[in-house]
């Protein structure tokens, strides 16, 4: 039986900052009574029992919410080191109070099985929490099941393009599943990139002997990741089905997408920081380790193109894809073959975005959290109880002090890898306080979450 917990009822008042929202910008205090916000305006009274958060020349941001992570990740071949203790506190201590992650459906198990088993591993969290349900043992015999997904709280399914044999969906299951998933308001999201593009020149690298982490780069080519965008647009216009692509890493990826919108599809698509930020140089240097991922980092032309488009409005949201291998794990093996792909960043995405994304404008923090906040709890089922800071929504508040400026280290985050692919970076601003329900679970470099305060979101379908 899942365990019943209490919550404090107390007021908490966050006085004298800018309330940061999708639209604006405007000097407010945020009032927060028990779990949700009450009122937002100038000189709110703090009674004798509320507790009062400074925000003076601070931003004031909902909550972040990363919809796309990998917390206690087990693939059969790889398992990351944290579990989702150690993950959300690395999410609350970053500003992060919401995470959506994935349970997996494996073969002859049921989806409300997988669900079940992965809210069982994710008890331990310390923010709320939801999934995306990864199906593996496709339609038609499963299409009562995912017509109950609603019913389950978990409205979405993943889909893989690649990784024969554990995670690759054909085609004509994509497009069943489609389908289905258009008759009961599920939304499918896709990790793309042609699998035979890949094999292929993972056989030709292989051959030439060329396998150490510098060539990981070389083979997954863009043109995989496009081919299988295409096809999928293609599929799911077919099917007349919503669909979304997960972690674009070439500006062709978001510019498909955008024509598909254009046309009248019902498309979304996230970048990750990563992607944004840094580039396959990075495999010539002397820790390549460091940038094994699926898709690999691209060249640095295509930065710039991301941030073009991201600023034109092509990208959806931002998220992280946060994968938590340990140093020890990448370094097994100097083979991008036996290396276990992903990297951590669930802690780093608000600062890395604020300041990259012109943290000196008002209208690119708006874009910054449309992109991090609104964007992904309208998407993913939870506007307006999170992604937006106004009455009756949930407190989910974080305070970020603009003043402050730091490099990243490894040494001074909480997520169990030991390395972080954004070591040395300059960011300008650090979160001063998260607050997730009304409760300070970090303020002033101090974690206080209580381990198990986390709740499973029930998120609504389309």
């Amino acid at each position: 039986m899942r365990r019943m917990r209490q919550y404090s009822t107390a007021t908490l008042l966050v006085r004298g900052g800018t309330v940061v929202g999708p639209e604006g910008l405007v000097e407010a205090d945020v009032l927060a009574q028990g779990e949700r916000i009450k009122a937002i305006g100038r000189g709110l009274p703090a009674l004798h029992d509320t507790r009062v958060v400074n925000a003076e020349g601070c931003y004031v941001l909902p909550g972040v919410i990363d919809s796309h992570t990998h917390v206690g990740l087990d693939t059969g071949r790889f398992r990351t080191q944290d579990d989702w203790f150690v993950g959300t506190r690395a999410a609350a201590c970053g500003g992060v109070t919401t995470v959506i992650d994935f349970a997996t459906q494996s073969p002859g198990r049921t989806l409300a099985e997988a669900v079940e088993a992965r809210r069982t591993e994710a008890e331990d969290a310390v923010i709320d929490y939801g999934f995306h349900v990864m199906v593996t043992d496709l339609p038609p015999h499963r299409e009562d099941e995912i017509a109950d997904l609603a019913d389950l709280g978990a409205p979405s399914v993943k889909l893989y393009t690649t990784y024969r044999p554990n995670y690759f969906v054909g085609d004509a299951a994509i497009l069943q599943l489609m389908e289905t998933s258009a008759r009961h308001g599920v939304l499918p999201l896709i990790h793309c990139e042609n699998d035979d593009l890949v094999a292929s020149r993972v056989d030709s690298l292989t051959r030439s002997g060329q396998t150490s982490w510098r060539y990981h780069g070389r083979s997954r080519p863009p043109l995989a990741e496009q081919e299988a965008i295409n096809r999928v647009l293609f599929l799911a216009e077919a099917a007349g089905c919503p669909v979304h692509i997960c972690h674009c890493s070439t500006a062709r990826s978001v510019s498909l997408v955008g024509d598909a919108v254009e046309r009248g599809q019902r498309v979304t698509c996230e970048t990750c920081p990563q992607y944004l930020l840094l580039d396959n140089r990075l495999y010539e240097g002397p820790e390549p380790w460091r940038y094994v991922l699926q898709p690999p980092l691209r060249d640095a032309e295509e930065k710039v193109g991301l941030w073009k488009l991201l600023q034109a409005g092509f990208v959806d949201l931002v998220s992280t894809d946060h994968c938590d291998y340990t140093v020890t794990q990448k370094l097994a093996q100097d083979d991008f073959r036996k290396t276990p792909g992903g990297l951590p960043g669930i802690e780093t995405l608000l600062p890395l975005m604020l300041t990259y994304g012109d943290l000196g404008g008002g209208t690119s923090l708006c874009h910054i959290v449309r992109l991090l906040c609104a964007a992904p709890a309208r998407l993913w089922g939870i506007w307006p109880t999170k992604g937006t800071l106004q009455p009756g929504s949930d407190a989910d508040i974080v305070v970020y002090d603009p003043a402050v400026e730091s490099e990243i280290r490894a040494d001074e985050l909480h997520h169990a890898a030991g390395y972080t692919p954004f070591e040395g970076m300059s960011v300008r601003g650090a979160v001063r306080a998260t607050i997730s329900r009304g409760e300070i679970i970090y303020h002033q470099g101090r974690f206080s979450g209580r381990r198990g305060r986390g709740r499973f979101l029930v998120r609504q379908p389309l």
